[in-house]
């Protein structure tokens, strides 16, 4: 469980910098990017293989029905994490809707794991998601949406997200449960 909350506290840390020490990450300039992508890699190793070699304790069984919920919540989040915000027009007034598609994301995986590694790495996502939100409105209060998209372009996002979840739930089922049953 050490690796997995190292990894949270890194892939925090990394996200935060720019936001709680602007002058020092400034002060980096272009060759700050490097260390602070190498950081996020590294915190999401850590947090996978901490996940994995966690052996923690199961709280409870969640019912099956929340399974079909988790993979509609994965699907919404999948399309708000698309570059559907910024292309089509239904999310075009959202201001942040990669993070509010992570916090759906992390909420998604609650519903259905049930057990004390997954309430660490899904429940301090979904805090994560909500703190950064809260920390960038404090940091530039101002903001515009950007010019409104087509629907066309919305629905060929959520095609694009329907494959992406088909693609990513397949992976998962190679290395972790099915997210569709079985």
């Amino acid at each position: 469980m050490a690796l997995l909350v190292l990894g949270i506290l890194l892939w925090w840390a990394a996200h935060l910098f720019k936001r709680l020490a602007p002058e020092r990450r400034a002060a980096l300039g272009d060759k700050g990017k490097g260390p602070v992508a190498l950081a996020l890699f590294a915190s999401v190793i850590l947090m996978v293989i901490g996940y994995k070699w966690s052996g923690a304790f199961d709280l409870g069984t969640p019912p099956a029905a929340l399974k079909g919920i988790n993979n509609l919540m994965v699907l919404v989040a999948f399309y708000m994490m698309s570059p559907a915000p910024k292309k089509g027009a239904l999310l075009n007034g959202i201001r942040h809707p990669m993070l509010m598609g992570l916090g759906l994301w992390a909420l998604a995986h609650l519903l259905v794991n049930w057990d004390a590694a997954s309430f660490l790495l899904f429940g301090s996502m979904l805090v994560w998601a909500v703190v950064e939100i809260k920390v960038i409105n404090k940091a530039e209060p101002d903001w515009t949406p950007g010019p409104k998209g087509t629907i066309a372009k919305d629905a060929m996002f959520f095609v694009g997200s329907i494959v992406l979840v088909g693609a990513v739930g397949y992976v998962h089922s190679l290395i972790g449960p099915s997210p569709f049953g079985g």
